[in-house]
């Protein structure tokens, strides 16, 4: 029993849920990982629904399956996570390095739906979500590649510039409302990324010869603090890259001077 006017004990609070999609490997495994170490409730949801249960398993979090180019796997998401503060978007990827004279339409329009259009359908499915939140966080997985371009690259950079336009816009139909939106733009990161773009792991490895580059865990951690960051603060748009990459097309190899 407590005294008149003497505060009683502090209900406990529910985590804040975050859900990372493209959570089976790379960065959105890693950001699942973090957030659950910042304490959030997390869904981690991607095609390998396996992978994302062992995720789970080791995290204390949940697993979902989804494909975001499938508009029925993303409805099934929504309907399975009804609440939900904080949305990264990580599922994307690249595919190719062939100039635009000799680009694979096919591989062109696989980017773009995924890295464009599923965010698009997951945003649509969960912003309710967000906003009944009270403290919603949007955070889109970008790359220098939304910003810089280089030879080679037209058709990831092209989806990746438009990812960029869609997080600009998103903070200007968004202002006024609770609800952040956060861009997270890193250089080179050594995950499945470059073994999906050109196939072989010995090509995946040329591209790091010579130099450190980031991690998962780099990223992870700075998707980490702009989601913890109080409610008023928006770190709208967070650019990182190792040492040694200047920009998309000028990277140092081998010892840095100091």
């Amino acid at each position: 029993m407590t005294s008149p006017g003497v505060p009683g004990p502090t209900a406990p609070t529910s985590p804040r849920t975050a859900l990372v999609t493209g959570a089976s490997s790379g960065i959105g495994a890693a950001t699942v990982r973090a957030l659950a170490a910042a304490g959030f409730a997390t869904v981690a949801a991607a095609r390998r629904v396996e992978r994302c249960q062992e995720l789970a398993a080791e995290v204390g979090g949940r697993a979902v399956q989804l494909d975001v180019t499938d508009a029925a796997s993303v409805a099934a998401l929504a309907e399975a996570v009804p609440e939900v503060s904080v949305v990264v978007h990580s599922a994307g990827g690249a595919l190719g390095t062939d100039p635009v004279s000799e680009a694979d339409v096919e591989g062109w329009r696989t980017m773009y739906d995924t890295n464009v259009l599923g965010v698009l359908r997951v945003h649509q499915a969960l912003l309710p979500a967000l906003r009944r939140s009270g403290n919603g966080h949007v955070v889109l997985l970008g790359s220098i590649a939304g910003f810089e371009v280089y030879p080679g690259g037209a058709g990831y950079t092209a989806v990746k510039h438009a990812l960029n336009a869609v997080r600009r816009t998103m903070r200007q139909e968004l202002n006024g409302e609770l609800v952040r939106v956060t861009e997270i733009a890193p250089g080179m990161v050594e995950t499945e990324f470059s073994l999906v773009r050109l196939g072989s792991e010995e090509a995946a490895a040329k591209v790091y010869d010579g130099l450190t580059p980031l991690s998962a865990e780099d990223v992870a951690e700075v998707i980490a603090f702009a989601v913890t960051r109080p409610p008023h603060v928006d770190l709208d748009h967070v650019v990182l890259r190792p040492v040694a990459q200047a920009d998309a097309a000028h990277v140092h190899r081998g010892p840095l001077r100091g």
